[in-house]
């Protein structure tokens, strides 16, 4: 498995990370140590959980019971910030306070003394960003975090967070995991741009949006049951976005294009987002072992420069923001 270095720091993460929300949600612990160990053996060495998945924690639970003395191998990366629903977590947030308990927690969980990667996960909009880096700074310089990163972050807010650490001489976020995919390009527009001018890495989530990309749903059909859009088909219109005649189109026409190259929807899914010289690791969930020699298998495809560009005729890049920096030109082919 590739190792790729994450934005401009000295975090080498795989090409392909294992995305973890499905741990103690779809899948119980037994399962979890079958995915978990597969990825291992395959060179997977970024985990990536939050504090809120698995039901408020089991995520956590289930890696961390399953790692064992293998942590030690392996990237833990995971988020705080969305309300727990019990006690004094229940708030969320990312005020010093906030903070300060649900580290204490993911640790006490994840059964390690330290995280990789620690990760807003979504903007607090209430709490001073200087609030917010100065206590991931402080979680820094006593070991229990290595690097920090953000989440659902908007392009203006990874300027400012950019700013704030260079001028107060502060910790820098060095990731931003948004959702990112042939379907789902927006993040172009201003993040990107904001992202390669401060070294931030992109680590893309949804990059198969969530199967439909793989061929999991079809058009006209009701989607399996216990999948995530399953779950959201029942909640009414919301399902209209995901599952409209013009992504099923869009989709029809890449898969068209990837067979003409020899590839498969998840080699050209996977493979064109670590074209990108920004991308630093794409987070893929799996429920089942042989989703991940899959994955693997496709984080070695790259398009050439002609299908990149059929790519951009399918599904166009989205115009930049005006205070963007010229899209750069930069891009590893085949």
């Amino acid at each position: 498995m590739e190792q790729r270095l994450l934005g401009k720091s000295g975090l080498k993460v795989s090409a392909v990370g294992l995305g973890c929300n499905n741990f103690g949600m779809l899948i119980d612990a037994a399962q979890t140590k079958a995915v978990v160990d597969k990825a291992i053996d395959i060179g997977i060495t970024l985990f990536d959980t939050a504090d809120i998945y698995g039901n408020a924690g089991k995520s956590e639970e289930f890696l961390g019971q399953t790692l064992g003395a293998r942590r030690k191998d392996v990237l833990i990366a995971t988020k705080f910030g969305n309300a727990m629903g019990k006690g004094f977590l229940e708030q969320g947030g990312a005020s010093r306070l906030y903070i300060m308990a649900a580290v204490e927690a993911s640790l006490r969980r994840l059964g390690t003394d330290y995280i990789d990667l620690y990760q807003i996960h979504k903007p607090d909009g209430v709490t001073p960003t200087d609030e917010t880096l100065r206590a991931l700074d402080d979680l820094v310089r006593q070991g229990k975090v290595r690097y920090i990163g953000h989440s659902n972050f908007e392009g203006w807010r990874t300027v400012e967070a950019a700013w704030i650490s260079k001028t107060q001489n502060l910790t820098p976020y060095i990731s931003a995991q948004n959702h990112y995919s042939l379907l789902s390009r927006g993040i172009e527009a201003e993040l990107v741009p904001a992202c390669e001018n401060y070294g931030v890495g992109i680590l893309p989530f949804f990059p198969l949006e969530s199967g439909l990309l793989t061929g999991k749903y079809k058009r006209g059909e009701k989607p399996p049951e216990g999948t995530r859009y399953a779950a959201w088909a029942s909640r009414g219109p919301m399902v209209n976005r995901f599952f409209g005649d013009d992504r099923f189109a869009t989709v029809d026409k890449l898969t068209e294009l990837a067979a003409s190259a020899g590839a498969s929807m998840l080699d050209m899914a996977i493979g064109w987002l670590l074209s990108k010289p920004y991308v630093g690791s794409v987070i893929a969930g799996a429920t089942k072992p042989e989703q991940l020699d899959a994955n693997a298998k496709a984080a070695a495809w790259r398009p050439t420069l002609e299908i990149d560009d059929k790519i951009d005729e399918i599904t166009p890049p989205p115009p930049l923001a005006p205070s963007a920096p010229p899209r750069p030109k930069k891009r590893i082919m085949a």
